[in-house]
Formats: C-alpha cells, sequence, structure tokens
C-alpha cells in the first residue's frame, strides 16, 4: 500500500521548480487569490520558522511582522496556487525550527546574514 502511494506521489503530482531554503531565510512568497471570477497574486514576506515533511505532505512556515502583530501563514509546497518563491536573504542559524524567533522582539529579532 505504501508504494503505491508513493509512486502516486511521484509520478502524478505536479513538482514546482523552487529554489532552496531553509529555517532562517528571509523569502517572499507569491501566490495566486481567487475572489469571485477575478484572480490576484499577492505576496507574503517573511523569514522562514520551519519545514516540516517530506514529498507531497512537505509544508513551510512563514513569519512576518505586521504593525507590532506577529503574522505566520504555513503554505504546502505543493499548493497549486504558488507561483514562485524568492530568497531575499540566507540566515544563520544554528537549528532547524526557531520557534524561539516568536518571543524575541527589537534587535535581538535580527537573524544574521549568512556569509559567501
Amino acid at each position: 500500500m505504501m508504494d503505491l502511494l508513493k509512486f502516486v506521489q511521484e509520478e502524478l503530482v505536479a513538482k514546482k521548480d523552487f529554489p532552496t531554503f531553509k529555517a532562517g531565510d528571509t523569502i517572499t512568497v507569491y501566490y495566486e487569490i481567487k475572489e469571485g471570477e477575478k484572480k490576484r497574486t499577492q505576496f507574503f514576506k517573511g523569514v522562514v520558522i520551519q519545514r516540516r515533511g517530506t514529498g507531497a505532505t512537505e509544508t513551510f512556515t512563514i513569519r512576518k511582522m505586521s504593525g507590532n502583530v506577529g503574522v505566520e501563514r504555513i503554505f504546502p509546497i505543493n499548493m497549486p496556487a504558488l507561483e514562485k518563491i524568492e530568497v531575499n536573504q540566507r540566515g544563520k542559524v544554528r537549528r532547524a525550527r526557531i520557534f524561539y524567533f516568536r518571543e524575541l522582539t527589537g534587535k535581538k529579532a535580527k537573524i544574521k546574514e549568512k556569509r559567501g
């Protein structure tokens, strides 16, 4: 049964070519929104908190500050509405999931940029 699931996920799920990114990177995600019969592209720019799962079920969480309120959004990597992902800045962090980032404010909430 698991082989059949793997086969379907590998062969039938359309894979998109996105750049590699990981926790700590600042990225911009462009995705399509349908409002009635209209379609428009919206973007969400923030820091990647985590990547989770593998294959067709992989998701990533992005956090941004909107005023004084932190906003997090979870995107499936195979979401049909995803148009493109831009990596704006590579971050230097020591963990794969940076949930401690939620409590940080001000200068402490800055992530160092990776060199080279």
